[in-house]
């Protein structure tokens, strides 16, 4: 039985990753970050921290890790703020979902690109519980921070449900023990292995409907 609904956010409630890809292209320019898709899929979901790790490899020395992530940070918080690009049935997902679970919301953004969205959505105050992987040792894959919100949550990982659309979200919840419901990305999908692992694979979250969620 689902006690607790938790969601990820880049990819799955928002269309960040064109974002992330025009954010980091952008803070230090073209000719300097030769930013590829393949770089891109490779940090999905991961930490503020281990991105930035990408980046500097790029570029070396010449930029600290604090001010690549500022730079990068700037550059989202501006784009959110003219709009949040929502994925499609995300708005009617978590309206359908809010007041009859707990949910959460469990994010490889920092919190202050996460703050920025709530604001600028109807979310505030949906998620009774919003985390960071910045918080934690580890980001995704590892299952650090889906065992971190069901213990703040109060919830068995086993009786929690976890939205997730990437590779590394889905591996993520798998291994903290959660039931994956996958709507797997467009552009990077995971792998058929990856998938098979999730308890629903959705092609939208417009497919999505509570009594999916009541026979998890």
């Amino acid at each position: 039985m689902i006690e607790a609904v938790v969601f990820d956010m880049d990819g799955l409630l928002v269309d960040s990753e064109p974002l992330w890809q025009r954010a980091r292209i952008a803070a230090f320019g073209a000719e300097r970050l030769r930013w590829t898709e393949a770089d891109q899929q490779r940090v999905m979901g991961s930490s503020t921290r281990a991105w930035a790790v990408q980046i500097q490899d790029k570029l070396g020395e010449a930029y600290g890790l604090e001010e690549i992530i500022d730079r990068v940070l700037a550059q989202m918080a501006a784009l959110y703020r003219q709009a949040v690009p929502l994925m499609p049935g995300a708005h009617e997902v978590i309206t359908m979902l809010r007041g009859r679970y707990p949910l959460g919301l469990a994010s490889g953004s920092p919190y202050r690109l996460i703050e920025v969205v709530l604001q600028e959505t109807s979310w505030d105050g949906a998620f009774s519980h919003v985390l960071s992987t910045d918080d934690l040792p580890r980001g995704k894959p590892a299952p650090d921070i889906y065992l971190a919100i069901a213990g703040r949550m109060g919830v068995p990982t086993g009786h929690m449900a976890v939205f997730e659309d990437s590779p590394n979200g889905i591996l993520a919840g798998l291994e903290a023990g959660a039931r994956v419901i996958a709507v797997p990305a467009r552009d990077h999908p995971p792998s058929d292995d990856v998938l098979r692992g999730a308890s629903l694979v959705l092609d939208s979250l417009h497919d999505f409907s509570l009594e999916m969620l009541r026979d998890l």
